[in-house]
């Protein structure tokens, strides 16, 4: 059963109004929208080797029993996550080459970023790329 430990941001915001813009693979980051600022977007970056998955739509409900809700936060953007079938069906190689990994999970109204590292992921406030 997982179990959500949920994050601080610089800036908090009402997730379901925001959405993940892009992730850029060699810099390990991904970008979401702010909602009420356009000129800005939340930067989420891992200084580590990462597992990401990307969705489009809500996972969590075809994996998890929600009658089990543990420590998730209405309208919360990002978790540290214990338990999820996403980390623990991850092969035993990816477990020896990364190490004791980490969890983590990134909500918007739109989707769900999920991440396997052994880092903290890093938030930062930035210009908007064009």
């Amino acid at each position: 059963m997982p179990h959500y430990f949920p994050l601080e941001t610089p800036v908090p915001f009402d997730c379901t109004r925001s959405d993940l813009l892009c992730f850029a693979w060699q810099q390990r980051a991904a970008d979401f929208a702010m909602p009420d600022d356009e000129e800005h977007v939340l930067r989420v970056s891992f200084n580590a080797d990462v597992i990401v998955r990307m969705l489009d739509e809500m996972p969590l409900s075809i994996e998890t029993d929600f009658s089990t809700k543990r420590g998730l936060v209405a309208r919360h953007f990002a978790y540290r996550v214990e338990g999820a079938p996403f980390s623990e069906n991850q092969p035993e190689d990816w477990r020896v080459v990364l190490g004791s990994m980490k969890h983590f999970l990134f909500v918007t109204g739109w989707g769900c970023l999920e991440v396997l590292t052994k880092a903290e992921p890093e938030f930062a406030v930035v210009p908007a790329r064009a």
